[in-house]
């Protein structure tokens, strides 16, 4: 008993010691009260044209000014980087990018990383995340709270619940509901333990959906979807607010589904079918639109399962990126490139990638808003921060500009959270969430993987020390 009493001891001393421990200086490139970025070029977020030769002067946590460097008038006392060769960009608002990592087994497993993720989001240029579905929302909302009290680095976090799935889950980390008013319960009891959002799992039922939306939408929240059991139109009309993956989910498309149920393999089966042309896609848009059903693009996770190739979706440059693989641990590291190894040289998956390509940009044709995340499950190949970046690149792989994928994956979510009078874009009177990569990602969209500081409430943070501090530990913590 004492025995038990000591280890108890010793591990919340540990908590605390770790909570606590001042090394977060080690980290920070710069944090002067006054910083001057010169000579730099910006893209804002808008999807405005690039500009050259900028100043952008932070000051108390925020933008104070952006302007021609020539015109710009320093105070003496501003800690002055000369950028000249580099561009400014928004901090990414990850609007899918989880706390966990999947662990392998069957059935699958996942555990929480708390220590690798938080530094690594942020180390990759993304300042602002929403989990958008949990395995641990104690532990979720604990490091929201030490990172907002500056006791742990990590980018802002937007907390979403455990999963409202139905019966016929998965994996055992997940709760099946039993019934709408265990729903009301769910979303009632985490909305007030913090949870600011909500997601919906595959096997819901309408009436689950329809209880959770109407008890989120009383307290001002929203609830997202990664369904099968219920299509896209379905879900709009029970007032959804938002749609996860793309395309990939909506089973509304399989002949002859049964309500209620999602058929599995089916849906994939009839989305390699799918004319995206067709009028009954461009209804499922019509309808998404007019409801206002946001749309968050992850085609990150799905081209991890793609065959390989030596550009375009499933390359191996992406794929195979040797930073990636060093912050996994062994076991992880193996899990994947095993999983990798399996996968036919005729899998489907760059074709269903490419219809989701497709349908996400006729949905923001047709006036749809699309964000971004990267979602760090499937076959294991989706690191925090890296994928974030990818999920941009495959973006402008998908048909849209540079500029265009920059703002769905800043200023779009910005819009989606209701924050963006405070992030998302670059302006006066804005926090200073901002990413410093070298060269031009407006003319080279390769170029977002080159960054060397993340700025996160005026402190600048340094990208390599960040991800050197995490090396091995993807799999583990």
């Amino acid at each position: 008993m004492k025995h038990a009493i000591s280890i108890l001891l010793l591990f919340c001393l540990a908590l605390t010691s770790f909570a606590q421990t001042p090394d977060r200086q080690q980290f920070i490139r710069t944090d002067a009260p006054l910083i001057a970025l010169a000579h730099v070029r910006v893209i804002d977020g808008t999807g405005g044209l690039p500009r050259e030769d900028q100043t952008i002067v932070i000051s108390g946590g925020k933008i104070q000014s952006v302007g021609p460097s020539g015109d710009a008038k320093l105070p003496a006392n501003a800690q002055t980087l000369d950028l000249t060769g580099y561009t400014v960009l928004p901090g990414l608002v990850g609007m899918h990018d989880h706390m966990f990592f999947p662990m392998g087994g069957s059935p699958p497993m996942y555990s929480n990383m708390g220590s690798s993720f938080p530094r690594l989001y942020l180390a990759l240029g993304v300042t602002t995340i929403r989990t958008t579905g949990s395995v641990a929302p104690y532990t979720d909302l604990e490091i929201k709270r030490l990172i907002d009290s500056d006791r742990m680095i990590g980018p802002k976090m937007f907390i979403t619940s455990p999963y409202l799935e139905g019966r016929g889950s998965f994996t055992p980390v997940m709760h099946e509901l039993t019934g709408p008013e265990d729903a009301r319960r769910m979303v009632n009891y985490w909305a007030d333990a913090g949870a600011t959002s909500f997601k919906a799992y595959m096997n819901i039922t309408r009436d689950e959906l329809r209880a959770a939306v109407e008890e989120a939408h009383k307290r001002g929240l929203k609830v997202t979807g990664h369904l099968c059991s219920i299509g896209y139109r379905e879900a709009a009309e029970l007032g959804i607010d938002n749609l996860e993956h793309g395309l990939l989910p909506d089973s509304e498309f399989v002949p002859n589904k049964e309500p209620d149920k999602c058929p599995a393999a089916a849906v994939s089966a009839s989305l390699l079918q799918l004319d995206i042309n067709s009028e009954p896609v461009k209804e499922t848009i019509r309808t998404l639109v007019a409801k206002k059903v946001a749309l968050t693009s992850t085609l990150p996770v799905f081209e991890a399962g793609a065959p390989l190739t030596q550009s375009g979706i499933g390359s191996a440059a992406a794929v195979l990126n040797p930073r990636l693989l060093s912050v996994m641990n062994a076991d992880a590291r193996v899990r994947y490139l095993t999983a990798r190894s399996r996968i036919a040289s005729n899998s489907p998956a760059a074709i269903l990638v490419r219809k989701s390509m497709d349908f996400e940009r006729a949905f923001v044709a047709a006036g749809g808003l699309l964000m971004a995340g990267l979602d760090p499950t499937g076959n294991g190949g989706i690191v925090a921060g890296f994928g974030d970046l990818r999920e941009v690149e495959l973006l402008v792989e998908a048909g849209f500009t540079p500029l265009e994928a920059i703002k769905i994956a800043t200023l779009n979510g910005a819009k989606f959270l209701g924050e963006e009078a405070r992030i998302g874009s670059i302006a006066p009177g804005k926090q200073a969430d901002l990413m410093v990569v070298k060269g031009n990602p407006a003319t080279n969209i390769n170029d977002v993987e080159k960054v060397e500081i993340v700025f996160k409430d005026g402190v600048g943070y340094d990208s390599e020390k960040l991800i050197q501090s995490v090396q091995g530990l993807v799999g583990i913590r």
